[in-house]
């Protein structure tokens, strides 16, 4: 079979000589082959820190080295022995980068996909052993009491993030945050239902860049702004893991963003 050539993932006007060049199985297989390294990256953790009993960390990490390898054999297939194209013998995964209606149906299963792994959060809170709270002294806790009032939830959304008010960073309740996934996670749900049954609005076609470039971009920034958001929130990573000197904690976090703040309306932090 002829091998068809790569795809520009430029938008209009950037030259078809672009860098931006890839094939479809090549971004299938990247996709496969990353989650395969998010799974075999994944870990637990007891009270403390601590771990105190070896078996459930042994067969967790059975279940995604096993996992993580179907997955990476997966990308590793998808890359270099895959279809040139999904069209022809899955119709249903085949795209174009200017498809707008089928972007948004990708859209839509992407976010259904989010809201199921919300509630598998809710879940494992509820009634699957509890999670870890970083402001318990007991550490892993099961949550008996969700938060699930809209004026307490969105109420972090209005706040202000200058002023002491912390915007989502001030959250301190995990109550409120294992609640706050269930509305994240119906919300997500409802979003990729409706982006899979209608189309783009006029606006949005005008408005949106439609090239596999302009979506990189919408995902990297994406990214940026969650990693930013649970890097200074000590109310949903567990610190004690992921200090460099062993003394860093949760409220060391939130003084950074408060430090931030401060020089945001003038002060001079730097003399302090």
């Amino acid at each position: 079979m002829t091998k068809k050539p790569p795809v520009s993932l430029g938008g209009p006007g950037m030259p078809d000589n672009s860098i931006f060049r890839v094939s479809y199985p090549y971004i299938i297989g990247a996709h496969v082959a990353h989650a395969g390294l998010i799974v075999f990256w994944v870990g637990g953790v007891g009270p403390g820190g601590e771990v105190i009993d070896t078996f459930p960390y042994f067969v967790s990490g059975v279940l995604h080295l096993i996992s993580s390898a179907v997955l990476g054999f997966g990308g590793i297939y998808h890359a270099l022995l895959g279809p040139e194209t999904l069209d022809e013998s899955f119709q249903f995964f085949g795209y174009v980068w200017k498809d707008r209606k089928k972007m948004t149906t990708i859209l839509g299963i992407h976010l259904i996909l989010l809201g199921i792994g919300a509630f598998l959060l809710v879940f494992k809170a509820l009634y699957f052993g509890g999670v870890y709270d970083t402001w318990a002294p007991g550490g892993l806790r099961k949550i008996t009491n969700l938060t699930l009032s809209p004026s307490v939830i969105f109420g972090y959304l209005l706040n202000s993030p200058f002023g002491g008010e912390g915007w989502i960073v001030s959250v301190d309740d995990l109550e409120d945050i294992i609640g706050g996934h269930v509305w994240l996670g119906s919300i997500c749900i409802l979003g990729g239902i409706w982006h899979i049954l209608t189309k783009p609005f006029a606006w949005a076609c005008r408005a949106l860049a439609w090239s596999g470039e302009a979506y990189l971009s919408y995902s990297l920034g994406a990214l940026s702004v969650v990693s930013l958001l649970v890097a200074l929130s000590g109310s949903i990573i567990p610190l004690i893991l992921v200090s460099f000197t062993g003394q860093l904690d949760s409220s060391q976090a939130q003084a950074f963003t408060f430090i931030v703040r401060d020089q945001r309306i003038g002060a001079n932090v730097g003399s302090a």
